[in-house]
């Protein structure tokens, strides 16, 4: 194979960022041949060379033996079924993040891709093309910080207005969307705060707040603490409703602290160890010499997406490393879901994520709220529910 023929399912508005630079030959190795979308408006309306086949399902595109590879930008409970339905057909698969909706449905997709090992599966995770994200997880694996202690992501840039909300139907419902702001604005975030320094919590205690600050069934406010096999600790605080909003990462260890904010990064490196100066210094109180630096590191490209599927094309043409494993999307996503599930519930949630259980309480959140976009759930409390995930 010399060129990897791309179709793209799904042309709201990533799909149609993701046409756009396949179909001007920017990927070197990779050719736009068909596009997919079920709004018939939609997909006469895409911007294409006329030799790009349209079509109305995906069924009828993976059938048409015109791609190798395609990529998924459709509403998020449809990605594990197109997903594999693609491997069925030997088609290579970029999904867009999330990779599913539960931990439940990405744990049953990777088993399937399981089954077919000479075949490319990743997930559009394009902020791991960052030069920021890349140099903070390289001085982590370095050893520069130390053993990491704490790990807090202040992430609340994600202003959204009523209108965005209902800009789209399937937007913002338990039904279409199977969650808000931790399914939709943040699975970058939940995928880099355990890519960057390599760790997964094993307990999560969080308070969640549905239709908080907008008229919307899912949640739009989070607050969690991860609690780490190593004793330490993670914090994750997200809305979208708060303005001017924080997006500042703090990675505290050892021989010090690394904080990212404003595109910059900066090392408050402690001199001695930490715990050592803590555990025998003579002195009462004692401080620790610290240095502060503004680390260098080399920018990102221009377009992440982009990159993302250029190293998607080479591991399909020259059988390289990809950035964005699919089977790792599970990672950042149970996260997400213990977020969620210990939010409204407000029981700690254990990993790994029991997720018969995480499934359970998405019909009850269904059930109980589908569909009604004025809430009344902004008190303190959890949410009354009956489902067998209860302790």
């Amino acid at each position: 194979m010399d060129t990897v023929r791309f179709g793209v399912i799904g042309l709201g508005n990533m799909g149609s960022h993701h046409i756009r630079y396949l179909g001007a030959g920017s990927v070197d190795g990779a050719g736009l041949t068909a596009i997919c979308d079920v709004d018939a408006d939609r997909l006469a309306k895409a911007d294409v060379a006329p030799n790009v086949g349209r079509f109305s399902n995906h069924h009828d595109l993976l059938n048409s033996g015109t791609v190798d590879a395609i990529i998924i930008a459709t509403p998020h409970y449809d990605h594990p079924p197109i997903a594999m339905d693609a491997f069925a057909k030997n088609v290579n698969v970029m999904s867009e993040k999330p990779v599913a909706v539960s931990v439940n449905a990405a744990r049953k997709l990777n088993a399937e891709f399981a089954k077919y090992p000479h075949l490319k599966f990743g997930v559009m995770f394009n902020q791991r093309n960052s030069g920021l994200y890349q140099k903070l997880r390289e001085l982590i694996a370095d050893g520069e910080l130390g053993e990491v202690t704490r790990i807090t992501w202040l992430i609340t840039d994600w202003f959204r207005t009523w209108t965005y909300y209902a800009s789209g139907g399937w937007r913002a419902t338990w039904a279409g969307e199977g969650g808000g702001v931790l399914i939709n604005q943040c699975p970058h975030n939940l995928d880099l705060i355990q890519w960057i320094p390599n760790m997964m919590p094993n307990r999560v205690t969080a308070v969640a707040a549905l239709g908080k600050t907008h008229p919307i069934e899912v949640e739009d406010e989070c607050s969690a603490i991860f609690e780490y096999p190593s004793g330490a600790i993670g914090h994750f605080i997200t809305t979208t409703g708060e303005a001017p909003g924080t997006n500042r990462l703090d990675i505290a260890g050892d021989r010090g602290r690394l904080h990212a904010e404003n595109g910059k990064l900066y090392f408050r490196r402690a001199r001695h160890s930490v715990r050592k100066v803590r555990e025998t210094s003579p002195q009462s109180f004692a401080s620790v010499e610290t240095w502060d630096f503004e680390i260098p590191f080399k920018p990102g490209p221009a377009d992440e997406h982009k990159a993302t599927t250029q190293m998607f094309t080479n591991g399909i043409l020259k059988n390289t490393p990809l950035l964005g494993n699919g089977v790792e999307g599970v990672r950042g996503l149970e996260i997400g879901n213990a977020i969620l599930m210990a939010g409204v519930t407000r029981q700690p949630v254990d990993l790994p994520l029991n997720g018969e259980a995480y499934d359970a309480l998405l019909k009850d959140l269904t059930q109980k709220y589908g569909g009604k976009k004025s809430l009344a759930t902004k008190a303190t409390g959890p949410v009354n529910l009956e489902g067998s995930y209860t302790r």
